[in-house]
């Protein structure tokens, strides 16, 4: 079928082109996307930050309608709404355990371009065939994913689906860090290193977990956000000693929990600085090659802290998208709050707006 589609051929560039889209194969969907929202992750895509061939249709935060199913899809049908997220092989044994964040083939079928089958599903005007991003390549009005990253929700219809295109990746990822990896006691202490999407999600996130202490390290922008959601306080990074403030805000001791997600390796050194004995320090952020400054006998062996990676918040997204979901019906998961929308057309301007500070999640609305 033909779709309309933003597609990246040279580095930092959107060229909106029609082409063409084939059909569902087995276990995959035809959904029409109703919005896609805008992560540092694709702007990583976009200047290739990461190793990607163009042409690539970039957008990993789809949300839209099932259209047609493929042969052997069972957990969705034409007409239901979902939100789309990250593939998964679901053979490996970290997919089959239930852990699909921790696919074997994660980082290829996140970049590479190609579905599961190692095939493309997109063919240009030239008759070359374009590669997406994360099994979606949702920058275009309809995209084709397997079932397995197409999560079916109950919402009160196209409008409110639009306000969660986040929950796919940028919340996910910020929440789950909280609640899947670092889990949090109630009473705990976190501090939060970033006040984008990610960085909000876990300030809400370490609310829900019943943190007492959470204190939000924002750059130029998030403070006012971050002390509504439930920050108890909130550290300008650039200005003075951070690790220091953290570190007379609990007594001396530092924080149980700490989240990097700024993509700026000097401050891993200040997080693993502001940890208390025994705590948990996650980092989420896309950084690619750089160097992380890390002192392993101070920071990590003497007080016994534990260094984590999590991609996509470690959450089996067929079970945790749901719960954000539910979370957000209650009034506890703000989500909404964060958005600022624009048309499909205005692809380049919500980018910049973005790069600029000016939004913390930029959504593109199609139709």
């Amino acid at each position: 079928m033909k779709i309309k589609a933003a597609v990246t051929r040279e580095k930092g560039k959107f060229s909106m082109e029609a082409a063409e889209l084939a059909e569902p194969e087995a276990g995959e969907v035809l959904v029409r996307i109703v919005a896609s929202g805008i992560c540092h992750t694709d702007t990583a895509v976009v200047e290739q930050y990461l190793p990607v061939t163009f042409p690539m249709i970039a957008g990993h935060e789809g949300v839209g309608v099932v259209e047609r199913t493929g042969l052997g899809v069972s957990e969705l049908k034409a007409g239901d709404l979902v939100i789309l997220t990250f593939p998964s092989c679901g053979v490996c044994d970290s997919c089959k355990a239930g852990r699909p964040y921790a696919c074997d083939r994660n980082f290829e079928l996140f970049f590479f371009g190609n579905y599961a089958d190692g095939t493309k599903r997109v063919t240009g005007a030239d008759g070359v065939e374009i590669g997406v991003m994360f099994g979606q390549g949702s920058f275009a009005t309809h995209v084709v994913a397997d079932q397995r990253n197409a999560i079916k929700v109950d919402l009160d219809g196209e409008e409110e689906l639009a306000k969660l295109c986040s929950l796919g990746c940028g919340v996910q990822t910020g929440a789950g860090a909280v609640l899947n990896r670092m889990k949090p006691r109630p009473g705990s202490s976190i501090a939060v290193f970033g006040m984008g999407t990610v960085g909000l999600a876990a300030i809400m996130a370490a609310k829900i977990a019943g943190c007492s202490t959470i204190i939000a390290v924002h750059g130029r922008r998030g403070k006012e956000l971050a002390a509504e959601f439930g920050a108890t306080h909130t550290l300008n990074g650039r200005d003075g000693d951070v690790a220091a403030k953290i570190r007379a805000i609990t007594g001396g001791k530092g924080v149980n929990c700490a989240l990097e997600c700024t993509g700026v390796p000097d401050t891993v050194g200040t997080m693993l600085d502001s940890m208390a004995k025994e705590g948990i320090a996650v980092l989420v952020s896309v950084t690619a090659d750089t160097e992380v400054p890390i002192k392993l006998e101070p920071q990590i062996m003497n007080p016994s802290l534990t260094v984590a990676g999590a991609v996509e918040g470690c959450s089996n997204p067929k079970v945790f998208i749901p719960e954000l979901v539910g979370l957000y019906k209650e009034g506890r998961l703000p989500v909404e709050r964060l958005n600022t929308y624009y048309r499909f057309d205005e692809i380049e301007r919500a980018f910049e707006d973005s790069h600029a500070g000016k939004t913390v999640k930029p959504i593109l609305k199609f139709g």
